[in-house]
C-alpha cells in the first residue's frame, strides 16, 4: 500500500487531498524527468524504480549527487519547488519506474497546510543534505579509486543487483574525470578479483 512507502498520507484529509491532487506516471529506463534550467512542475513520489539525480554545468560535465529509491523524493526538487526556481540538476530513470507526481503549487499549498507533510519534506530535506555532504567529501577529500568503489557500491545497493549495465564512459563522466583513468582503475579492481569486466557491463564480486 501507498501509505507503508509515505507515512504523512495516514492524516485521512490529506490522504483525500494525494488521491485528487496525485498524478500517476511511469517512465522507462534512460528517460529524462528533470532537466537543468527550467522549472521543476511536480513533486516525485517514487512508488517503483530509481532515478538518478546528477550536478550537469553548462560545459556538460556531469557529477552523480544521489539515488532517488522506492518510497522517496528528491529534496533537490522539494527545495527548487518551494523557492520557486528553475532547475540545477538532471533527473534520470535508472530503470522502470513508477511514481506519483504532486503538481508543486498543490505541495506548497500541503506544507502550509499539513504539519505530516511538512515534516516528510523536512525530513527529506535533512537525509538528502547528508548524502550531498557525503558527495562533496568524496570529491574533496577521496582518491579516484576510492570514489569510484563507492559509485560502484552505491549503484549495486540501490538497483539491488550486482551486475550493472554501464559503460567506462558513463561511468567517467559521472565522477567527472577521463574514461582511461576508469578503465585502468576497472582492470586494477579486476585484477584484486573484487569485480569482472564485460563489454558495457561490470559485475560486482565483493567492494569490501
Amino acid at each position: 500500500m501507498i501509505t507503508e512507502k509515505f507515512d504523512f498520507l495516514l492524516q485521512p484529509q490529506l490522504r483525500a487531498e494525494f488521491e485528487r491532487e496525485g498524478i500517476r506516471l511511469e517512465f522507462k529506463a534512460g528517460d529524462i524527468l528533470v532537466e537543468p534550467h527550467k522549472y521543476i512542475k511536480i513533486v516525485p513520489l517514487v512508488l517503483r524504480g530509481n532515478i538518478r539525480v546528477i550536478r550537469q554545468n553548462e560545459d556538460g560535465q556531469e557529477l552523480f549527487i544521489y539515488y532517488i529509491k522506492e518510497g522517496q523524493s528528491c529534496a533537490i526538487s522539494l527545495s527548487t519547488m518551494m523557492m520557486d526556481k528553475i532547475s540545477n540538476i538532471k533527473a534520470i530513470a535508472e530503470e522502470d519506474i513508477e511514481l506519483i507526481g504532486i503538481p508543486s503549487a498543490v505541495a506548497r499549498r500541503w506544507y502550509e497546510t499539513y504539519p505530516a507533510w511538512r515534516w516528510f519534506v523536512l525530513s527529506t530535506l535533512d537525509f538528502r543534505y547528508d548524502e550531498i555532504l557525503s558527495t562533496l567529501d568524496n570529491v574533496a577529500f577521496k582518491k579516484i579509486d576510492e570514489r569510484l568503489i563507492s559509485y560502484l557500491a552505491t549503484k549495486s545497493e540501490s538497483l539491488q543487483r550486482n551486475i550493472l549495465n554501464i559503460t567506462h564512459q558513463e561511468i567517467a563522466k559521472e565522477l567527472s574525470t577521463s574514461r582511461e583513468v576508469i578503465s585502468r582503475l576497472l582492470k586494477q579492481l579486476e585484477q584484486r578479483d573484487m569485480l569482472k569486466l564485460f563489454r558495457n557491463k561490470v559485475e560486482i564480486i565483493s567492494l569490501v
